[in-house]
């Protein structure tokens, strides 16, 4: 089984993990104001350094690719990419919101991550992850209105995690017709350890990219680029 260092920085947390086959060697999570730059590298030394784990038998690197913060998944990016280039390894792209829910292993219904987009709108997915991982529809940049009709429509319990659960709380709770609870505490953010593994996954199916191929995923125009956009700015 292949070795993998995980990167998770895809929004205010930033983890950083290993697996090797069936073992989650180590996992390093923070959840603070500090910046992805300031975290990042020293976090992934440190973990490196504690677990004695040799650089040079790291076999990929499954990196977070979005959406999400677009500064994080940048510096995400960066990191991911000059790992790969220096160890001459692949990077294995794993949709952010696939991720959050690949952590929640044997929750009975529906899995709906949510990341907080602004404008009424938030990243999310749903998912099915009881006993095999499904994919019931796949990460999009949607109104939250419209999330909350599909998920009445399928009829099914829906837990909801994500740094969007705070934002949309009070909503999904008046407009949902179908039973529905929020990941405790502990397993309501990004982890990489859950990008470690589901990395391995895709990395055994030849999902994988070179370090100089490697784009994070927005799904959307940063903030900045829309208001360009709305005062006539042409965009390359």
């Amino acid at each position: 089984m292949a070795k993998i260092l995980a990167i998770e920085s895809a929004s205010l947390t930033a983890s950083v993990a290993i697996a090797d086959g069936e073992k989650l060697i180590a996992e390093y999570t923070l959840n603070d104001k500090k910046t992805h730059s300031q975290t990042l590298l020293p976090m992934i030394d440190e973990m490196i350094s504690r677990t004695d784990t040799d650089k040079h038998s790291i076999d990929a690197i499954a990196i977070s690719k979005g959406p999400g913060s677009f500064t994080g998944l940048r510096i995400g990016s960066a990191t991911a990419k000059g790992l790969g280039q220096a160890l001459g390894i692949p990077l294995i792209p794993v949709p952010t919101l696939d991720g959050m829910a690949y952590g929640l292993y044997g929750c009975a219904g529906l899995i709906c991550p949510i990341m907080d987009a602004r404008r009424n709108q938030v990243y999310t997915g749903i998912y099915r992850n009881q006993g095999a991982f499904q994919v019931v529809m796949e990460q999009c940049a949607l109104d939250i209105g419209a999330l909350l009709e599909k998920l009445n429509g399928l009829g099914e319990p829906v837990i909801f995690l994500g740094d969007g659960v705070p934002v949309q709380r009070e909503r999904i709770q008046e407009e949902l017709t179908v039973p529905v609870s929020f990941a405790p505490v502990h397993l309501n953010r990004q982890k990489a350890g859950a990008v470690a593994v589901l990395g391995a996954v895709y990395y055994e199916k030849g999902i994988v990219q070179t370090a100089a191929e490697h784009a994070p995923e927005y799904l959307r125009m940063s903030q900045a680029e829309r208001e360009l956009r709305e005062k006539g700015v042409s965009l390359p």
